[in-house]
């Protein structure tokens, strides 16, 4: 891939060879050819400048303390060698005969001034650059005149000239998700270059040059630099990015507090802030990744002729687990092409994890593909267990009925609380088959290519029930007891 420069977040560290922030992480970079080095700093108690990006040494270090109540020479101690806490000023002497930039990174302002004093004093404006809070910038601007500042941005919307006028950035710099072709247009039409972080996927990499981003930050240099398109796995890249967003937000209302809930179409249809912020985020995303495309959402509507591939979401599937405190949510968010799903991602309510699915790529969860059980028995419902949802709060016309049935066959029939989860949990074995009375492609695409990817059965009744199992001697026998 040519164009856009390749910023190392924090170093070279995946590899393991090196922590986040450190000379060898720097080092490790400059010698797998990054353009810039993207490192974080913070403040001691005793005010030096050092590159760390949490407030606390625990998750680098196994250390609880906190960077602002200890000296420098409490941090020096702490690892050896390129492989310890550094100052900026060191990090500074290693990139000075490199010919390799610095991107000095805060997420606080505390540390603007102090680094900005860093720099001058060592002479390497011109080996340096900014980014981060914005009061930072604020900072680091009034303090060096000529700073090559990246503005942060969180809008998918590009900024205006006014936006820019205060810090007069060189660059936008926005998360990857929210940079699409009109942002790019928009941000080199005012004068400044494009920016964005982190992005980890090869295929959105090349998606990204293509659109003209000037410089990219990621923590795979090597993923980046030989980036080809491939729009399937840009697809796959980006629905699991939101999953794991949206899973931030529901543990995040869990911990904390769902906050205001209201109802819909009777009391027990919840709505939260959680299932609306969710859904703008994602909304936002794929109206810049994929502007072509229609969007139907579960809280905002929208619409669709089928003309063009349509996103079907539904932010948090089993809101009425989450607005009385059941830890059984799931995400379900499908790509439908000619009224079939072809790509889809939700969220495993066990721990939280994406799983994601494209027609002819598999099922994958972690990194792991998801193959159905096949489990051979001549009677295959029996001993085992089937899930299904309620219509609302009530049972569904032949539920009932069909309760009795699975009882006489000796199988046990489970209700959760979420469809999308509920659909897809025979391809993770649990459950032989699961069924829903009336199919949505809100609430179900996504579970039904992932089953069908994980070599399972997934099918649309015409009566409109929706069922799915791990092999076709289930899917069969729950037909049949359906009649």
């Amino acid at each position: 891939m040519t164009g856009p420069r390749l910023v190392a977040h924090r170093g070279r560290h995946r590899s393991g060879a090196a922590r986040e922030n450190t000379l060898a992480a720097i080092r490790d970079a400059i010698a797998w050819g990054a353009d810039v080095v993207e490192i974080d700093v913070r403040l001691t108690m005793d005010g030096a400048v050092v590159l760390l990006h949490d407030a606390t040494l625990e998750r680098l270090w196994g250390d609880p303390r906190r960077i602002d109540q200890m000296t420098l020479d409490d941090v020096s101690a702490v690892g050896g060698g390129e492989h310890r806490i550094p100052t900026l000023a060191a990090a500074i002497a290693l990139v000075r005969d490199a010919g390799v930039r610095l991107l000095i990174d805060m997420e606080i302002p505390d540390p603007a001034g102090p680094a900005a004093d860093v720099v001058r004093g060592a002479g390497a404006e011109e080996l340096t650059e900014w980014c981060g809070a914005f009061e930072a910038m604020r900072v680091v601007r009034a303090q060096l005149p000529d700073a090559v500042i990246h503005q942060p941005w969180s809008s998918a919307e590009a900024p205006t000239d006014d936006d820019l006028a205060e810090l007069r950035p060189a660059f936008v710099n926005a998360q990857h998700l929210l940079v699409g072709g009109a942002f790019v247009d928009a941000v080199h039409a005012l004068g400044a270059r494009v920016a964005c972080w982190t992005v980890n996927h090869a295929a959105q990499a090349a998606h990204l040059a293509r659109l003209g981003v000037d410089s990219i930050t990621t923590d795979d240099l090597d993923a980046a630099r030989g980036a080809l398109p491939d729009e399937v796995a840009r697809r796959l890249a980006i629905v699991g990015e939101l999953a794991r967003e949206a899973a931030c937000a529901v543990r995040a209302a869990l911990r904390q507090g769902v906050g205001a809930i209201e109802t819909k179409r009777n009391p027990a249809d919840h709505v939260t802030e959680v299932d609306r912020a969710v859904e703008r985020r994602v909304r936002a995303v794929l109206g810049a990744q994929f502007p072509e495309h229609d969007i139907v959402g579960e809280e905002y509507g929208g619409e669709t002729d089928g003309a063009v591939p349509c996103w079907y979401l539904d932010p948090v599937d089993g809101t009425a687990n989450l607005a009385n405190g059941m830890p059984w949510t799931s995400f379900s968010l499908a790509l439908v092409e000619g009224g079939e799903p072809v790509v889809g991602a939700i969220l495993d309510p066990h721990e939280s994890v994406p799983i994601v699915a494209a027609r002819g790529r598999g099922a994958w969860r972690e990194g792991v593909r998801i193959v159905a059980p096949a489990i051979a028995a001549p009677e295959p419902l029996v001993g085992r267990m089937v899930a299904t949802e309620l219509a609302g709060a009530a049972p569904w016309a032949g539920l009932l009925p069909l309760i009795e049935r699975l009882a006489a066959s000796h199988c046990t029939l489970r209700i959760l609380g979420s469809g999308t989860a509920t659909l897809a949990g025979p391809a993770l074995g649990r459950g032989m088959a699961a069924l829903v009375h009336r199919y949505s492609a809100i609430d179900h695409a996504a579970s039904l290519v992932i089953v069908r990817e994980s070599g399972g059965v997934a099918r649309v009744l015409p009566s409109g029930i929706a069922l799915t199992a791990a092999h076709a001697a289930a899917a069969a026998a729950l037909e049949d007891l359906l009649v």
